[in-house]
């Protein structure tokens, strides 16, 4: 099972080529991964990410994440669009300590033809905020993570 979080580019995330520069796309990868896995004042059962979004990340949480890694594959150029673009998330490890959210961003939902154009992998580890140690995920994160795994990303070229 995947998560599709709707994901919209703003002016600024293109280049001098009229498309989304690199660097902004790990941008939008995160607030991706920020709407599916972070808890939010907004968190509702209807939003985004809502049964998996059980991570804590207001001043004072308990937990911190870190990002160990980060594997990104471009496949297209992406063009400005007004629609937002359809980021679909799954988890392709889940360890003691981290995860890998795995990526793939999509040209618009109903927009055709479908293109493919980002492939990526982030390595999360959640982190004690008071010893600065990596901690155990929890059976809360893990039930709720454990529905969105699947395999892993096969980069074309390695």
């Amino acid at each position: 099972m995947r998560l599709h979080v709707p994901t919209p580019l703003r002016w600024s995330d293109l280049d001098a080529y009229g498309h989304v520069n690199n660097a902004r796309m790990l941008s939008l990868l995160e607030e991706a991964r920020i709407q599916a896995f972070w808890v939010s004042d907004d968190t509702s059962e209807h939003a985004v990410g809502a049964s998996t979004a059980v991570l804590d990340a207001t001043p004072g949480a308990t937990t911190i994440t870190l990002i160990a890694r980060q594997e990104v594959e471009y496949l297209a150029p992406v063009p400005y669009q007004r629609q937002p673009l359809d980021v679909e998330l799954w988890i392709g490890q889940i360890g003691g300590a981290s995860l890998d959210v795995c990526y793939e961003v999509y040209s618009p939902v109903g927009v055709e033809p479908r293109v493919l154009y980002t492939r990526a992998v982030t390595t999360v580890v959640l982190v004690d905020a008071a010893t600065e140690r990596p901690r155990r995920i929890g059976d809360t994160e893990r039930a709720a993570w454990e529905p969105y795994l699947a395999d892993p990303i096969a980069f074309r070229r390695r």
